[in-house]
């Protein structure tokens, strides 16, 4: 039987970004150092001032985290969709409120914002008080710790960080990883 190729509505969709082509598409760095820990998030906190205080006091720049579940008394989010502005391919909606909402499974990475401030980049699901389960990118400094501490399990990035800058290709900027000057 001979292949022939799919018409044009069954093809999968194909995103243009607006600048120079990067054939890296994931990049990368290793390191043989790091550490892993559990670490309680407090009821009350903002889901950013519970990850950020607690890891800046053990030294920690930059990290990958898996949150296990608990509630949020207030939770806020964003979606991505296509740029109004035709400026990138998607940026993210005006901020959501869920209200209260409970994790059901949840990603977030520390690293640095572009002028070196502490950064918490969070994507989840999660069910709002009616049921829904919902996701998207969860905005840390809005979203409050509810009544129960919560668990996240932390992985340390001890031999270079993640610091946000501008990417060319995508005219968004972008959480990567970076070499850090080791010093003594």
């Amino acid at each position: 039987m001979p292949i022939t190729a799919a018409p044009p509505s069954a093809r999968p969709r194909t995103l243009v970004h607006p600048g120079p082509f990067n054939p890296v598409r994931i990049s990368s760095m290793h390191t043989n150092r790091g550490r892993h820990f559990r670490l309680v998030l407090h009821p009350g906190q903002s889901l950013y001032q519970s990850i950020v205080e607690p890891l800046q006091d053990l030294g920690v720049r930059s990290a990958s985290m898996t949150l296990l579940g608990g509630s949020f008394s207030q939770l806020w989010y964003c979606v991505a969709g296509p740029d109004g502005k035709q400026q990138s391919v998607a940026a993210y909606s005006a901020p959501i409120h869920a209200g209260r909402a409970w994790m059901v499974f949840g990603n977030a990475t520390l690293g640095l914002s572009a002028d070196g401030k502490p950064l918490v980049h969070c994507h989840a699901v999660f069910r709002d008080a009616l049921g829904a389960v919902k996701g998207g990118h969860i905005l840390a400094d809005r979203v409050i710790v509810d009544a129960a501490p919560l668990s996240v399990l932390v992985t340390t990035l001890d031999g270079f960080e993640l610091r946000v800058a501008h990417d060319p290709e995508t005219n968004i900027p972008l959480l990567g990883p970076k070499e850090v000057a080791q010093h003594g």
